[in-house]
């Protein structure tokens, strides 16, 4: 997590984009969404998360998270993150249908192997710059900004994203 962005109030919501490095598109493909699914899941019925929007792009996810539990947010999302890594770069690797093998994870360990965190692949851009959802009104912008990030992204043609 960036040293600059900080989640200072423990029982707060907060708005978080996570993007993989390099902007790869790596959730155009089903089985890596599942993956991030499945861990946000297990981050839910396991450890406290409290999951109030998301989408996941092609590229990048959008989530208002909090926490329900002893868990600290922070380290929830650190945990999570470091497993879908893992569990993203090993489905990345077996995929033999994956027809970017090779330049994808060229591009995920260029970055590992400069960062001191990590030892060989790094998949997530480590500034996730938590913005905390402190009222109504920043909670609804950030509603907004999840629901239409879809249709500017050319993901739909017209009219609102709407996940639930």
């Amino acid at each position: 997590m960036s040293r600059a962005y900080k989640m200072r109030n423990h029982d707060g919501y907060y708005f978080i984009s996570l993007a993989t490095i390099g902007w790869i598109d790596v959730f155009t493909r089903i089985i890596y969404k599942e993956i991030l699914l499945e861990s946000i899941s297990y981050c839910q019925k396991e450890k406290g998360l409290v999951l109030h929007a998301w989408c996941i792009m092609a590229n990048h996810v959008h989530i208002i998270i909090s926490r329900n539990g002893v868990a600290e947010l922070s380290g929830i999302l650190r945990d999570m993150k470091k497993y879908t890594s893992k569990e993203l770069i090993k489905a990345i690797q077996d995929n033999t249908q994956e027809s970017r093998k090779e330049w994808i994870l060229h591009i995920f360990n260029r970055a590992g192997v400069y960062n001191p965190n990590n030892k060989t692949f790094q998949f997530w851009q480590q500034d996730n710059k938590p913005i905390e959802v402190y009222s109504n009104e920043v909670m609804a912008q950030k509603l907004d900004y999840i629901h239409n990030n879809p249709f500017k992204g050319g993901i739909c043609k017209s009219g609102r994203a709407l996940f639930i």
